[in-house]
């Protein structure tokens, strides 16, 4: 919820989590020399927790209703000022109930010291219950949202409160004595407090860069992210309750050691636990988690369990209670947050855990007073400089990245985002190691460009277009052939913005030169900037990743379309390969609730959802707009494709029935998507063919498009050969090769200037080259062929200029030039240019 209040960008993240541990840290440090003067200590902390608890009922409504007026405020408040009002919100709704939560710690060594228990027990089930807490959501968020699990969790809070209050008993008696000794109120030395501060800021800069690296591999979804979380807690808990049984003092000697070694190891094995999360086969998300969490727990056991017996092993050393250690690593974690932010654009999330495990460990040699320790310092200063880069793509992902190399990196607080070069030069975007649709492959540039094309067609007359989100700037090039277009963009990851412009040039023709380009928060861009465009265009993006399912959302698309101009289009792009048929209805449905005349295009295995802001003007708008431009310039912002063709992929209007809707508060799809990463994984195919079945007729297609009657026989072809080729697709994956061809030689008969049958003619006759002498031609002569029907085939005109190189045919150099035109990046045409 929190994540939506400040939008998704890296000060938001630091602010919440600075806000949050600075919070326990004053709590704690407020009642850490008091708590021994309370006559009923657990009767305050159940008061506390109940407070809690309120304030957690009542936050929904707080976020929700702050929520319009800090949209409202984005619009006139400089980029320094709005970030002001985030870190007070912040401040305003974590900082109170987190120190309520830190006093509480002070309250609970008392009472557990009453009862004749010690910190270590007292924190190690503290700690044991926080990791059941955090795979709790889990199971709520799904079924109740965002607003009813806090509201769940709240009632749980006040149920704990009222076990505290049965607890305490009744009041002691006047004069009673305390017969344990209480040590709550001696103040550890200012050099034991700095040191454990120190330990504090590394322990959550290690987490941070876990939660980064370990999400990176294992799918940053929620549930990974909550199993990560408990994870760590649950060593941290059980290293608590180890120590509660006093350890000697080799074994103190040795937790720094364990820490920091540790630490090193398991960044050591991280290759080796993404190769086997790659290649591994999980029959369901539950079977995944419980592995996957298995062999993280193993990896990073020796820390957290050494992280939590450090504080019941150095109270119990120094005769402390524990409440100013807490209060001092609380607020060094804090720092730790703000430093994570501060050095990850410089060193990485693995340079950060290398740093973390060095700073785990000098702070422990002190503490220990351990004097010829210090001799294996540089030994492990030596390892964790070893380890210190993040590997490459390839030995991250063996198997679907062989053979590649990196060519760029760049990680903020935001995402890791890395270009890779693949053997053949073709060169592929990465956002924490998703997002491998967006590459310079000649058809995915097809593709990408298309996401320009169609929403720019289907306008009149545009004259702006606002991309949300950039990728390559190859979806951006597609826009370039349109004249007088101003064009803009936002992106969150500074890293996308670097990459488009330098690494991914020759494919989206120095688009960005083009284009003003904000890097930004969607959501923030859409409250804070008052300027209207003609069209906006929502890029493709992985939904089931964890808080990237708000831009699907009611509230988004409502915040989208208020920036639109009169006659303005929306289309955002969904890869029908990331959905199934219910959660596919869930978007559909909170679309149409936002534009009422929305309507369905198909784009390959990309649909487009088109949503105008005022009145569906169709194949007029469309006959309008090419009527503007010369013949040159339709042939170009067309790509040689007539009108039909693009009014073909026409799937009909929105029409996804009752059900659920996509809120911001009650976000549903991102819990459900992830289950399609296991099992049998994501079958397109039901998808499609339940597409197919609510496609509008060819007259009904024709009435809601508004097609003139003398273009309706073109159109009625076009409309069919698309559903021709849907269908040939269909059969082939189910295995009716025959089928598949008769029916894709019927899409190509009907309308062969599509380029989508095109490339699968192509492809088709492509595979049986070798088989050229049964259809009464040479291999020559069929490739000949193959590169009238579909021009664009990079493969196609590869293995015409083999064959002509080989029979040293002049024409090889054409060849070879076009392969040039088509693929710039790649490999084979330009080393033999050179």
């Amino acid at each position: 919820m929190l994540s939506l209040q400040f939008g998704v960008s890296s000060f938001a993240a630091v602010v919440t989590v600075a806000a949050f541990m600075l919070g326990l840290a004053g709590g704690s440090a407020l009642l850490a020399g008091r708590s021994a003067s309370i006559k009923r200590p657990l009767r305050l902390l159940a008061l506390l927790e109940a407070g809690i608890a309120l304030f957690a009922l009542l936050l929904p409504s707080g976020v929700a209703l702050s929520t319009p007026l800090i949209d409202a405020a984005a619009a006139h408040l400089s980029t320094t000022q709005w970030h002001a009002l985030l870190a007070l919100a912040a401040v305003l709704l974590l900082t109170l109930p987190a120190a309520a939560m830190g006093a509480g710690f002070p309250l609970l060594l008392e009472g557990w010291r009453r009862l004749g228990r010690d910190i270590g027990m007292a924190y190690g089930s503290n700690t044991l219950g926080a990791a059941l807490g955090a795979l709790l959501p889990l199971l709520l968020l799904p079924s109740m949202g965002w607003s009813n699990a806090i509201r769940a969790i709240a009632a749980l809070g006040l149920v704990g409160a009222s076990g505290l209050v049965l607890l305490a008993g009744p009041a002691p008696a006047a004069g009673t004595p305390d017969t344990l000794t209480s040590s709550s109120g001696l103040k550890p030395p200012v050099a034991l407090l700095l040191n454990y501060g120190l330990i504090g800021a590394a322990s959550l800069l290690l987490e941070m860069a876990w939660i980064r690296l370990f999400s990176l591999v294992m799918l940053r979804t929620e549930y990974v992210l909550a199993l990560i979380l408990a994870v760590m807690l649950l060593g941290m808990g059980l290293g608590s309750l180890i120590a509660s049984h006093r350890l000697s003092k080799r074994v103190i000697c040795a937790l720094p050691w364990c820490a920091s070694l540790g630490a090193i190891a398991g960044l050591k094995l991280l290759p080796s636990f993404s190769a086997w999360i790659e290649q591994t086969h999980f029959n369901s998300l539950g079977t995944a988690m419980l592995g996957q969490g298995l062999v993280l727990a193993a990896l990073t056991l020796p820390v957290t369990l050494s992280l939590g017996a450090w504080l019941p092993a150095l109270s119990a050393r120094f005769g402390l209670n524990g409440s100013w250690l807490y209060a001092s690593n609380s607020l060094g974690a804090a720092f730790g947050a703000l430093g994570y932010v501060a050095l990850v654009p410089w060193i990485g999330s693995a340079g950060a855990l290398a740093l973390s495990a060095v700073l785990l460990l000098l702070p422990g040699l002190i503490l220990e007073r351990a004097g010829r320790a210090w001799f294996g310092v540089p030994l492990v200063l030596a390892a964790a400089w070893s380890v210190a880069v993040l590997p490459q793509v390839k030995d991250l992902l063996p198997v679907a990245m062989a053979g590649s190399r990196d060519l760029y990196r760049y990680e903020d607080a935001i995402a890791i985002t890395q270009v890779v070069e693949q053997d053949d030069g073709q060169r592929i975007l990465l956002t924490d190691l998703r997002r491998r649709d967006a590459s310079s492959e000649p058809t995915a540039v097809f593709v990408q460009a298309n996401q320009a094309r169609l929403p720019l067609l289907l306008h009149a007359n545009p004259r702006s277009v606002l991309f949300l989100g950039i990728g390559t700037g190859i979806s951006v090039a597609g826009s370039l052939a349109f004249p007088d277009l101003e064009r803009y963009g936002v992106e969150l990851s500074a890293g996308s913005i670097a990459a488009a412009g330098r690494w991914f040039t020759p494919s989206n023709q120095g688009a960005l030169q083009q284009t003003r380009v904000t890097q930004d928060d969607a959501r923030h861009y859409l409250s804070a900037v008052p300027d209207r465009y003609d069209v906006i265009i929502g890029d493709l993006f992985h939904p089931d990743l964890a808080g990237v399912s708000s831009l699907l959302s009611v509230e988004e698309f409502q915040r989208v379309r208020a920036r639109l101009a009169s006659n303005g289009l929306f289309v955002q792009w969904l890869a029908l390969n990331q959905f199934d048929q219910e959660t596919l209805a869930i978007v559909l449905r909170s679309f149409r609730e936002v534009f009422p005349e929305s309507q369905l295009f198909l784009d390959g295995m990309h649909l487009a959802l088109l949503g105008p802001r005022d009145h569906w003007a169709g194949a007029a708008a469309l006959e309008e707009h090419l009527g503007r431009l010369s013949p040159e310039q339709r042939a170009r912002v067309a790509e040689d494709e007539d009108v039909n063709e693009w009014l073909g992929r026409y799937w009909g209007p929105i029409d996804a029935g009752p059900g659920a809707l996509q809120h911001e508060w009650a976000p549903v799809i991102e819990f459900r998507l992830p289950h399609l990463h296991y099992g049998s994984g994501t079958d397109v195919a039901p998808l499609l063919r339940s597409l197919l079945a609510q496609r509008p007729t060819i007259e009904a297609a024709s009435e809601q498009l508004h097609v003139a009657a003398a273009q309706h026989e073109d159109f009625r072809r076009a409309y069919i050969a698309t559903e021709l080729h849907l269908r040939s697709q269909l059969a082939s994956w189910k295995g009716s090769d025959l089928e598949a061809d008769h029916l894709l030689g019927l899409a190509h008969e009907a309308d062969p200037h599509n380029r989508w049958i095109a490339y699968a003619v192509a492809d088709r006759l492509l595979a049986s080259v070798d088989a050229a002498a049964e259809r009464g031609m040479s291999r020559e002569q069929l490739l000949q062929k193959i590169v009238i029907i579909n021009p664009w085939s990079v493969e196609a005109w590869r293995a015409l200029w083999r064959l002509q190189a080989a029979n040293r045919d002049a024409a090889a150099t054409a060849s070879r030039a076009r392969i040039l035109e088509l693929s710039p990046l790649d490999r084979e045409a330009r080393t033999a240019e050179k």
